[in-house]
């Protein structure tokens, strides 16, 4: 099965933490995922809202839209107002050809929790999780409905942050909830990628390559540091730099047939992280360790 290899602009530009490349103009990010080799870029703050006005850009450059991240409210929304507010930004990922919009679920948080130590975080009771699992997925059969079908992506600082959680998430929902898998996320939250993979594969739509330094997370989960904080010390870096052994994890998924995109996800500080030295990086490691996985890579200009 073939895949598509991107990245998350947020190698260049953090849209949570401003001074963290916030003053790096698009065509900078852009001309740079070209440059490193990148078949598609999900969204950033940065990027314009219109399809017939990012759609030009991201032609310029040779680039494909992947995916673009969405706060989700659907624990605290009825499905209705929630697909309401993310209508206009699933257009624009229709619009460009996107086939899953990352979810996540912000509810009773997010921005500023970033900030707060890790161990403060909303969860869901016990008596919560069916009544969810059966709103998420009426809003996620809407978005497929749509055109563009449900990534739920488990991040720290959420209500689905831990390896439990995600097998509960997926417990209680329907096929159309689709998994985001982040590897970096599962291990900072204390879960063991590979066995999270195994028991949800039929369920990975988006793959999320986030590599991990072990020293900094043990310091993070240690110190119960902020998720920014931990960013800033150095957690998460590009496939290939860290702990993560990558090729264990796409050696199932492509037996599976995986056909969707590998994305470089690695927020650092542009200032310590040159962007398009680790964007290189992480394209060449991921690329040669799909390819070792078993995956055929269509590359940039490739049909």
């Amino acid at each position: 099965m073939s895949i598509r290899i991107g990245i998350n602009p947020i190698t260049w530009s953090n849209d949570d933490v401003p001074s963290l490349g916030g003053d790096t103009p698009l065509e900078t990010c852009l001309s740079e995922t070209a440059a490193a080799g990148f078949r598609g870029t999900e969204l950033g703050g940065k990027f314009p809202r219109s399809s017939s006005e990012l759609g030009p850009i991201l032609s310029a450059h040779g680039l494909e839209l992947v995916s673009g991240w969405y706060d989700g409210r659907i624990l605290e929304k009825d499905v209705d107002a929630e697909f309401d507010a993310i209508e206009p930004h699933l257009t624009l990922l229709r619009d460009l050809g996107a086939k899953h919009v990352v979810y996540a679920d912000t509810s009773r948080g997010r921005h500023d929790g970033i900030f707060a130590p890790i161990s403060q975080r909303p969860k869901l009771a016990d008596g919560e999780w069916t009544s969810y699992g059966r709103k998420i997925t009426a809003l996620a059969r809407r978005f497929a409905d749509f055109g563009v079908s449900m990534a739920f992506h488990h991040h720290m600082g959420t209500i689905v942050e831990t390896d439990t959680e995600v097998d509960r998430l997926m417990e209680v929902t329907g096929p159309e909830v689709g998994l985001l898998f982040d590897t970096g996320h599962c291990l900072f939250s204390g879960g063991d990628p590979v066995s999270l993979l195994a028991r949800n594969i039929a369920r990975v739509v988006h793959f999320h390559c986030k590599d991990v330094r072990p020293a900094v997370m043990e310091k993070a989960r240690r110190e119960d540091m902020s998720f920014m904080a931990a960013v800033l010390e150095g957690i998460f870096t590009v496939p290939g730099d860290g702990s993560v052994d990558f090729e264990q994890l796409l050696r199932p998924l492509a037996r599976r047939g995986y056909g969707g995109w590998l994305v470089v996800e690695a927020e650092q500080d542009p200032a310590r992280a040159h962007p398009l030295t680790y964007a290189t990086m992480g394209y060449r490691n991921l690329l040669e360790t799909a390819r070792r996985a078993g995956f055929e890579v269509r590359q940039r200009g490739e049909a």
